[in-house]
């Protein structure tokens, strides 16, 4: 009886033990492990320079609802090829698939992140590479999801080719030198969030059906180009929100299908420095420019504004839009000619708020705003104006046709 007992015992030892694990403490650094088709069980940490990679499809690490699924520290580790799922579900916790602390040289490449709540936490790591790995997170409410990846005190990454499904953000927060590209992000809150961060390069990005698509507060010397942000969702969906930043420059950037375009928010905000926002295409939007706050100092140039009901939309009282640098942008509003041929117009484009101030500062009007109403108080107003409207911007040189 009492050695069917030890015998039994030992069985359950060996169930309970997790290879993975062990593979990992009894692996000298350096070591590269190859891991077969099959299901492995996660809650694993790594705390030396090792390599795990699925050596074919099927190589599943599962958390089992617990915790996070593989943590590491330190540098130069590499995880590769691999499905990794089914995490824990507790938010102060930071619950992942994978939590990356305090390390260099790292990589995360070609895995699936799946029914986990946050997908990967990156805090304290410099130097890695993540690409080519599809992120989503719990099936709950938007609110409750964990975010796909977030950067925290994170320097010179790249992050390259990763497409999140379904996750709540992708936060850059104080983290510097890092390279955002060619990413997708559906259906999400903020596809991409910065805050303290700066000296970053946002590019090439794929960004549809999320809340918000790229927000920048508090941050400055970034470039973001070559971005195409579509249809973000809901009354105030925004396509990109600039809050006190300075000295970006947001270039070659499509914003499309939004309920609003670009929302600027006291920006730039350090004294005596500027925003570039030049070539962008703002189309078929709410509002095309949403100014909010005091923003001045910006240099609006080259940009082409169509399709939107709201070229230009100024919601305080005694902001200074009118001084900003605004110049040789393409306007499908400009109702004058170009007679000598050369794309500049005859007269300056010069936009201002009639009726449409009933609703920027009263939001109940909104539920008018669009509608023949306010159109005919427009048209009447500019007909026979019955108060003096409020001046928002000149563009001295406006093109008439898109170039390109």
């Amino acid at each position: 009886m009492i050695k069917l007992l030890l015998t039994l015992l030992s069985l359950l030892s060996i169930l309970n033990a997790n290879m993975l694990q062990d593979a990992i403490d009894n692996a000298p650094s350096g070591s590269i492990l190859k891991l077969p088709k099959g299901v492995y069980r996660g809650s694993i940490t790594i705390n030396k320079p090792i390599s795990i990679i699925g050596k074919e499809d099927g190589v599943i690490i599962d958390g089992d609802g617990n915790d996070t699924v593989i943590t590491t520290n330190g540098s130069f580790i590499t995880l590769s090829n691999l499905e990794i799922r089914n995490s824990g579900n507790r938010h102060h916790n930071l619950d992942a698939g994978i939590k990356m602390n305090s390390g260099k040289q790292n990589e995360i490449s070609n895995c699936r992140i799946i029914d986990c709540l946050f997908g990967i936490d990156m805090q304290m790591v410099s130097n890695s590479i993540i690409k080519n790995n599809y992120i989503t997170s719990k099936d709950v409410d938007l609110g409750l999801r964990g975010d796909g990846l977030r950067l925290w005190y994170s320097n010179d990454n790249i992050v390259k080719n990763n497409k999140l499904y379904k996750s709540r953000d992708m936060v850059v927060w104080y983290s510097h030198g890092n390279i955002i590209e060619s990413n997708i992000g559906e259906h999400g809150r903020y596809s991409l969030h910065f805050m303290y961060a700066g000296k970053n390069i946002v590019k090439n990005n794929r960004y549809k059906f999320n809340s918000v698509g790229i927000f920048f507060m508090y941050s400055k010397d970034t470039v973001a180009t070559g971005n195409l942000i579509q249809s973000s969702l809901g009354a105030t969906g925004m396509g990109m929100g600039l809050k006190d930043v300075s000295n970006f420059t947001i270039k070659n950037n499509t914003i499309i299908y939004c309920a609003q375009g670009l929302y600027i928010d006291r920006s730039p905000f350090e004294p005596d420095t500027h925003n570039w926002i030049i070539g962008n295409k703002v189309l078929y939007n709410a509002e095309a420019l949403h100014f909010h706050s005091l923003s001045e100092n910006n240099v609006i140039k080259d940009n082409t504004i169509m399709g939107n009901i709201e070229d230009i939309v100024n919601d305080s009282r005694g902001s200074k839009t009118n001084e900003n640098e605004i110049v040789g942008n393409y306007w499908d509003n400009y109702e004058g000619f170009d007679r000598d041929g050369n794309n500049i117009g005859d007269t300056s484009h010069k936009v201002y708020q009639y009726a449409d101030q009933l609703w920027v500062y009263n939001p109940d009007v909104k539920f008018f705003y669009g509608s023949p109403v306010i159109s005919l108080l427009n048209f009447l107003a500019k007909l026979a104006p019955f108060s003096k409207p409020l001046f928002i911007m000149e563009d001295k040189e406006p093109k008439v046709r898109i170039e390109g």
